[in-house]
């Protein structure tokens, strides 16, 4: 039996959005960012990072039509353009390494009294990776019910991301090191194969455009 496009689009939009937000990938992040704060104040960093997030990300879903037609970019060279940026933070997370989340402890703090909106909820929750995810998973949608399913997914994954902050302590002795290390490289090899199919879906048509217009 094979499976509903509909439920394809829900998986591949979950996966494609899982990846790009990663919220296991955030919890050490948080961690050292939060160290010194009490737990009251680390769940307040929380939740008011995750709130920052989810608004970014919903605020891009819901207007990138908007934005493409005002300043007249295509959909498929944002395709052709996320599969570069997919791909190149797949590599990163490959060989295990996120330069982006990594901060000295005089930049920390400086952030201290505002780590929740930046860099926390911004770029590392959501990053030009899930930004990007967001905007395109929005413009292959064809009804009302896949705008939802695509609504649903980003509040759903920030959820969890909220829910993983909430517990962020427990879970990094859960997995370990080597076991976070594991899960960013399994990560991102998926995010290449992701890069890898947004890359090509752009860059067919405009080379058929191309050949069209010789």
């Amino acid at each position: 039996m094979t499976a509903s496009p509909l439920f394809e689009f829900a998986l591949l939009s979950f996966i494609s959005m899982f990846t790009m937000v990663n919220p296991v990938g955030v919890i050490p992040v948080f961690t050292a960012m939060t160290a010194k704060l009490s737990p009251q104040e680390s769940h307040r960093v929380a939740r008011k990072a995750s709130l920052t997030a989810l608004f970014i990300l919903l605020a891009f879903a819901l207007t990138g039509q908007w934005i493409f037609r005002f300043f007249s970019i295509s959909v498929n060279s944002l395709r052709v353009v996320g599969g570069v940026i997919f791909f190149l933070m797949g590599y990163e997370m490959l060989q295990a390494h996120l330069s982006r989340t990594q901060f000295d402890d005089e930049t920390n703090h400086a952030y201290i009294n505002d780590i929740s909106i930046t860099p926390l909820g911004i770029p590392i929750i959501c990053g030009p990776g899930a930004i990007t995810t967001s905007i395109l998973l929005m413009n292959e949608t064809k009804t009302p019910l896949e705008v939802g399913i695509v609504v649903g997914i980003i509040v759903l994954l920030i959820a969890i991301t909220y829910i993983l902050l909430l517990g962020a302590k427990q879970v990094t002795r859960l997995i370990g090191e080597n076991g976070n290390k594991v899960m960013l490289r399994l990560m991102g090899l998926i995010v290449m194969v992701i890069a890898v199919e947004f890359f090509f879906s752009g860059l067919t048509p405009i080379v058929r455009e191309m050949l069209k217009i010789q």
